[in-house]
């Protein structure tokens, strides 16, 4: 095709590539199906990528006038390697997915049962429109009650959650998969401790989708295990996003009820600390251990957890200045907490011997922002009885030890 060019008629105005099988918006403008459908579905957007104008529906009319043209075009030009685009399949009937569910919904074997998920699953990859039919046609809560219920066959329950986890699944879907007494969240849970890794990743990335709309109702009765199995993926680093995904289920989850306690109770503190040892800095990675520990270390238990690690006042002391401002804020935040709930002489002692006491008079001397200063200032004049007149702080950064 590089021989020739391609009529711009024919040319998707997203991809800027051959249109396969054109459609028109409410708008008037042809675009690729499987292009507009992304834009619109899968990236969420309202409108028409060319015009800007929001689209008063989202109905795709298929352009059978500009296929054939392209037909006949690409024949006419078969001599210069150019193939000939198919004719699209007609768009699956939501009839045709019903049949699949209610075969599925009969008691079968978990052997049968896998056939039909199998089937289930080329339906709903073969594009975005499938997928949005499968939710229409009550796939999100065939495929719930299948993990619900698949507990005793976890090649089944794999199966559904690797349909349900690709769905884009609307906000009221996701908020009714938590309200069936807890057994769905319950059921993931199994499988997060007994799933493969690539199951793993799947539900944790869902869980994620799940509780950024969730009700506080669900987010205050969650059990001690789900934690615990949280911290395994993050302890066992599955990948980047499973982690970061598990990082922003634990921001969301600490501040109700007794969250920030299971989750130290779950063994959470030790894991973000090693995290943090290994992240090499990493910006957005960084932040979001940094802000999970200093949530933890809003209860007693979570500062205990964080002066029990070697470990641990050192690295958060050597994030400052390191990651960037957010980063830098939220470490000298973890200071603050240790600083002003547990600060026995054992811990202001180690806090000079590690530096830390040099790096917040640091803070004072550089670039940060006014709000790490001013936290910064508030730690040092706390305890300048104790530090101030230390040799472990170098003369150069002693000078700027703010007065009491």
């Amino acid at each position: 095709m590089d021989e020739i060019d391609v009529p711009s008629d024919f040319l998707c105005p997203i991809s800027m590539e051959m249109m396969r099988d054109p459609v028109t918006v409410s708008t008037g403008i042809t675009y690729d199906r499987e292009n507009i459908e992304r834009w619109l579905f899968s990236c969420k957007n309202n409108s028409c990528p060319v015009t800007k104008q929001v689209l008063s529906n989202t109905e795709l009319t298929p352009n059978h006038t500009l296929r054939r043209l392209i037909q006949a075009w690409c024949t006419l030009n078969a001599s210069h390697g150019i193939e000939r685009i198919p004719t699209p399949k007609p768009p699956i009937e939501k009839v045709q997915i019903l049949k699949v569910l209610i075969d599925e919904a009969k008691k079968l074997p978990n052997s049968q049962v896998l056939i039909y998920l199998r089937r289930l699953r080329s339906i709903a990859f073969e594009n975005e429109r499938s997928k949005r039919c499968l939710e229409e046609a009550g796939g999100v809560e065939f495929l719930a009650s299948i993990v619900e219920n698949g507990n005793n066959d976890i090649t089944v329950t794999e199966a559904a959650v690797e349909i349900l986890s690709s769905l884009k699944t609307s906000e009221t879907h996701l908020k009714n998969l938590l309200n069936n007494d807890g057994e769905f969240l319950e059921s993931l849970t199994q499988v997060l401790r007994r799933g493969n890794f690539q199951s793993r990743a799947r539900i944790t990335l869902l869980l994620k989708s799940i509780f950024e709309v969730a009700d506080p109702i669900h987010l205050i009765s969650l059990k001690l295990e789900f934690f615990e199995e949280l911290g395994h993926v993050l302890d066992d680093q599955i990948s980047q996003q499973a982690s970061k995904a598990a990082l922003k289920i634990l921001v969301e989850l600490c501040p109700w009820g007794r969250n920030r306690i299971k989750a130290v109770e779950g063994g959470a503190v030790p894991v973000l600390i090693e995290l943090l040892i290994g992240s090499s800095d990493h910006r957005r990675f960084c932040e979001l251990v940094l802000i999970v520990l200093d949530q933890l270390c809003g209860c007693a238990e979570g500062r205990a957890g964080l002066l029990k690690h070697g470990a641990g006042m050192a690295i958060v002391s050597k994030k400052i200045l390191r990651v960037s401002h957010a980063a830098s804020d939220r470490a000298v935040r973890i200071l603050s907490s240790l600083c002003r709930f547990s600060a026995t002489s054992r811990v202001l002692h180690e806090m000079l011997q590690l530096g830390v006491v040099s790096k917040l008079c640091l803070v004072l001397q550089v670039d940060s922002s006014l709000k790490t200063k001013e936290r910064a200032r508030e730690i040092l004049k706390l305890h300048s009885r104790v530090w101030k007149k230390s040799s472990c702080i170098p003369a150069n950064l002693l000078a700027s030890y703010p007065s009491s």
